[in-house]
């Protein structure tokens, strides 16, 4: 079996990489060890083409166009064009990508093509309260029409999509992200001393992972824990004008926390690798997201016995079973963030347990091994044309 993933994220080193590159890394890492091909096609970093083989893994990169109002078009036509020639000397079996991704993918027969289900134009448009924008949405349902089957990473996200858009029929399944259990294990950071009360979220600093709403809570949870210090990692968001969603929240939020410039602590951007020590160090972490398909952060930091408070909207409660293994807050209200990481902080021995539990939880639920089995069970299920 040989599977390509499209995508432009695949983790580079010296380069930000969002949920998308860590899922298709750490799942073709699993498909590998079971003799299975994998290919990986999309744009570079650089303005210069690249094959890199990653653990067996096959990296295309390749260089983007620059050309004003078509780069689109010689992009798409590059993707495909590297696409068939993979598939020339080591024949495809399955092609995958994000929702838009097969707007302009033209069809190989003896294909097949699954979209998975990362979020889209549709889905975020909501949590982001904004209109759709006409061309990316024709391009989605045009990606849409195309595929052969679907994968969603939550059930939230196949029913919320659904709303939006038609999956024509086509199978589908729910299959969970897999998480990394042993980068993400508490055995691997025994010995760091943690900070005192220190709150941790990490993910893009933007408006829709709840950061405002998290910085807000925080002088409510200072005023019985004066020592409290939330650190923000992530790279900045910009608003459509250019403008940076760190300066505003510095120049709104911050000035109402007194001293400011030691309670909040923005890290920026840091290497996937150094997470689970940001996670080690932490006293709580908070992902009070707005809205999510499923999300990595709160499963990677519950794999590591880590108290965790998560969003109780989209999957939240898919991931998290409040008061056993982690908590879950409405997170556009910022006392309820701020009661949940107060209750943490007064309550260490049922906070123990939950930790535990929250370990035993991933275990079950994201086991990269079970999730791998499940994907190469569905792939060949498309395949061979085996319905649900």
């Amino acid at each position: 079996m040989h599977i390509c993933f499209i995508t432009s994220e695949f983790p580079k080193k010296g380069f930000p990489h969002g949920g998308v590159g860590t899922f298709v890394k750490t799942i073709s890492q699993q498909l590998i060890k079971r003799g299975i091909k994998v290919s990986v096609v999309g744009l570079n970093y650089i303005s210069q083409t690249e094959l890199e083989e990653y653990e067996g893994i096959k990296v295309y990169r390749i260089k983007p166009s620059k050309i004003k109002g078509l780069a689109w078009y010689f992009n798409n036509r590059a993707i495909f064009k590297t696409i068939k020639e993979i598939h020339s000397t080591e024949s495809i079996d399955v092609i995958e990508t994000s929702e838009l991704g097969l707007a302009f993918l033209e069809k190989i027969k003896s294909v097949k093509y699954i979209i998975r289900l990362h979020g889209g134009h549709h889905f975020f448009s909501e949590a982001e309260n904004r209109g759709i924008n006409w061309w990316k949405g024709w391009q989605e349902k045009r990606s849409f029409k195309k595929a052969d089957a679907f994968i969603a990473v939550s059930e939230y996200v196949q029913k919320h999509t659904e709303k939006y858009l038609s999956y024509h029929h086509k199978p589908i399944a729910v299959i969970f992200y897999p998480i990394d259990i042993i980068s993400f294990s508490p055995k691997d950071h025994e010995g760091i001393d943690k900070k005192e009360k220190a709150i941790v979220f990490a993910g893009t600093i933007c408006e829709k992972k709840g950061v405002r709403q998290l910085i807000q809570a925080l002088p409510k949870i200072k005023e019985s824990f004066p020592d409290a210090i939330l650190h923000l990692y992530g790279r900045d968001w910009q608003f459509p004008d250019g403008s940076s969603y760190i300066t505003m929240l510095k120049n709104t939020e911050l000035p109402k926390i007194k001293p400011y410039d030691t309670a909040v602590v923005f890290h920026g951007s840091i290497a996937y690798e150094t997470i689970p020590e940001v996670y080690a160090k932490a006293s709580v972490c908070v992902f009070p997201s707005h809205m999510e398909t499923l999300g990595l952060v709160a499963p990677e930091a519950m794999a590591m016995e880590q108290a965790v408070v998560f969003t109780n909207l989209g999957p939240g409660p898919e991931v998290i079973q409040d008061k056993v293994d982690g908590l879950l807050v409405n997170p556009h209200q910022s006392n309820a963030i701020a009661d949940a990481v107060l209750w943490v902080f007064n309550h260490p021995n049922e906070v123990k347990e939950i930790a535990l539990n929250a370990r035993k939880s991933v275990l079950k639920k994201f086991d990269p091994n079970a999730i791998a089995l499940e994907n190469i069970t569905w792939y060949s299920k498309i395949i061979n044309n085996v319905r649900n």
